[in-house]
């Protein structure tokens, strides 16, 4: 199996199918060759932020410690048109300017509780941002070497196929 047949299995396992962008920028591919908009380092850790809040450190590391923030950006640099690398980065910037205005202090520095319920009321107000900012997150997340290895069972070696075996309770998933 390739790694693309591969990725697609991991869509399909978690519940969706993986948009042709995201996709080829898990492949390394670049579908846009355009001018695309610069990146600041406080976008940068602001995205890391929000995708730690979608897959939080908990007895595996999250998208924070798995760097998807990187991914992020250059996806969106690399697959995105200029037009769409501004909505998402506008859904970015909105949902720091609605941090400010509900808590006097931007996403970065508001506790978990306060994180949470801004991404929550960000599932509502910004729907289209959101979903892309998951899609995102959890492509980077499970295609990193932390997510494949940490939070997905993985065997660099995989023995014969066996298509129908029983998960012994706590048991990861596997990584594909």
């Amino acid at each position: 199996m390739n790694r693309r047949d591969a990725l697609q299995h991991v869509a399909i396992l978690l519940g969706g199918v993986i948009s042709a962008p995201v996709m080829a920028g898990v492949m390394g591919e670049k579908t846009y060759t355009g001018e695309s908009l610069k990146v600041t380092l406080d976008q940068e850790s602001l995205l890391a932020e929000v995708a730690d809040i979608i897959i939080p450190t908990t007895n595996t590391p999250g998208a924070k410690a798995a760097g998807v923030e990187k991914f992020i950006v250059r996806v969106v640099r690399d697959c995105y048109t200029k037009e769409e690398q501004k909505a998402f980065y506008e859904g970015l910037s909105k949902l720091d300017a609605d941090s400010k205005t509900k808590f006097g202090k931007g996403f970065v520095d508001l506790d978990v509780t306060q994180k949470n319920e801004m991404v929550k009321q960000t599932t509502v107000d910004n729907k289209p941002f959101f979903l892309k900012m998951k899609e995102l997150t959890v492509t980077g997340y499970f295609t990193s070497e932390i997510g494949a290895t940490k939070a997905l069972e993985y065997l660099p070696i995989p023995g014969r196929f066996e298509g129908c075996v029983p998960l012994k309770p706590g048991q990861k998933a596997w990584a594909l």
